[in-house]
C-alpha cells in the first residue's frame, strides 16, 4: 500500500481563547472581544499547529484557520478565502490529502469550492462521520434508550451528514419512526419522500418536532448550542455530533433525566498530536478527521467526499476502515462532555453536577 500524508484544517470554535490558548497558553489570556475584532480585520495566514502521528510515523499536520465560528457562518465569502489559503499551506506541507474540519466543510459547500483544485485530494469527512453516527445511533438505541421505543429524529436532516444518517437509518432498518428535522422545506420533502418508502417518517422545521423522539441526532451548523431542555422527551438520548457542539452541559442539570452522547468520535489508540491538540485526548480523533487519514494511509490521491456523500461512499469508508483495523478506527466507547458513560442514564462522578 503506497501512502501519502495529510493536512486537517481546523479553526477556532465559539471560545476563541480557549481553542487558541491549545496553541500557546498565553492566548488565552486575550479578551474575546480583541480576536473578534483582529481576526475579522486582520489578513492572518493559517498556521501549522500540529503534526500528526499514527502508528509511531507522521503522517500529517493539523493546520488552523485563523477565522473563529461565527466568522465563517456570518463572512462566508471571506471564510472560503481564508479555507483556500490553508488549503495552499497543505500543499506546501508536501501533503496529498487535505480535510475539512467543522465549518470548514459548511462554508465551502462541503468542498464544492475547492473541487477544481487538482494538486491535493479534498475531503469534507462526512461519509466517515455519518458512518460512524449511524453506528452509534444503533448502540445508543439498545444500550442507553430506556423509554422501549426506536423513534429517531434527525436534526440537520438535509445536511451533508444528515441525509446520509437518515439514509443509513431507512435502508438498514431498526428504526420505528424517523423525524427529519430542518430548516430547508423543499430538501426535506425530498428526502422524506424517498426514505419514507422505508420507515414511516414526519418532517418540521421546528425544534419542538424531537419530543416526540426517544433518540435525537444533532447534525446541525451553528456556534451556538441550539438544543434546549424543552425541546427533550422524558428519558431522550441525544447524540450531538456538531464542532463547535451544539448542546451545553448546563443541559444535564435542567435535565439529569437526558443522557447527551458525543458523537462522531473514533478510537486510533496510536494517534499522537505533537503540538496543539484538537479538544480530544490522544487515541482519538473526530471521523472527519480519521477519514482523511484514512485516505492518506490508503493512498488516496483523488477527491473522496464533497458535497452530500452517496451510501456506496459511506460503505467504502467502512472498508477502508475495515482494511486499517489493525490501528483502530472503530466508534469510541460513549463519552458524555468528554467524561465516560458506565451505564444507561447513570455517568461517571461529576458529569451532570
Amino acid at each position: 500500500m503506497t501512502r501519502t500524508s495529510f493536512t486537517f484544517l481546523v479553526h477556532p470554535r465559539t471560545r476563541t481563547g480557549e481553542d487558541l490558548a491549545r496553541v500557546w497558553r498565553p492566548l488565552g489570556r486575550v479578551p474575546e472581544k480583541v480576536y473578534d475584532t483582529a481576526l475579522r480585520r486582520l489578513p492572518l495566514p493559517p498556521v501549522t499547529i500540529a503534526a500528526v502521528e499514527v502508528g509511531g510515523e507522521q503522517v500529517g499536520h493539523v493546520v488552523l484557520v485563523p477565522f473563529g465560528a461565527r466568522h465563517l457562518l456570518e463572512a462566508p465569502a471571506e471564510g472560503r478565502a481564508r479555507v483556500a489559503r490553508a488549503v495552499d499551506r497543505a500543499v506546501a506541507l508536501g501533503s496529498g490529502v487535505v480535510g475539512l474540519g467543522a465549518l470548514t466543510a459548511t462554508v465551502t459547500a462541503g468542498g464544492a469550492s475547492l473541487r477544481s483544485r487538482t494538486d491535493i485530494a479534498v475531503t469534507n469527512g462526512n461519509a466517515f462521520t455519518a458512518a460512524t453516527v449511524e453506528r452509534q445511533a444503533r448502540d445508543a438505541l439498545d444500550r442507553f434508550v430506556t423509554t422501549g421505543g426506536r423513534r429517531v429524529a434527525v436534526v440537520g436532516a438535509t445536511g451533508s451528514v444528515g441525509t446520509a444518517v437518515s439514509r443509513l437509518l431507512a435502508r438498514d432498518g431498526g428504526v420505528e419512526h424517523l423525524v427529519l428535522v430542518s430548516r430547508t422545506a423543499p430538501r426535506l420533502a425530498g428526502l422524506a419522500a424517498e426514505v419514507g418508502a422505508r420507515v414511516p417518517t414526519t418532517t418540521a422545521t421546528d425544534l419542538r418536532a424531537v419530543a416526540a423522539a426517544d433518540l435525537v441526532i444533532l447534525l446541525t451548523a451553528s456556534a451556538d448550542a441550539v438544543l434546549r431542555a424543552e425541546h427533550l422527551a422524558p428519558g431522550a438520548v441525544v447524540i450531538d455530533a456538531t464542532q463547535p457542539r451544539n448542546t451545553s452541559p448546563g443541559l444535564l442539570v435542567e435535565r439529569p433525566d437526558v443522557l447527551v452522547l458525543d458523537g462522531g468520535v473514533v478510537d486510533v489508540p496510536s494517534l499522537r498530536l505533537h503540538g496543539s491538540d484538537i479538544g480530544l485526548p490522544d487515541g482519538r480523533a473526530y471521523a472527519c478527521f480519521a477519514e482523511t487519514a484514512m485516505l492518506a494511509l490508503s493512498g488516496q490521491r483523488r477527491h473522496f467526499s464533497i458535497g452530500h456523500p452517496g451510501l456506496d461512499l459511506v460503505d467504502r469508508t467502512r472498508g477502508l476502515a475495515a482494511d486499517l483495523a489493525h490501528l483502530g478506527f472503530v466508534p469510541a466507547a460513549p463519552t458524555s462532555f468528554g467524561r465516560p458513560v458506565e451505564r444507561a442514564g447513570v455517568l461517571e462522578a461529576g458529569v451532570a453536577a
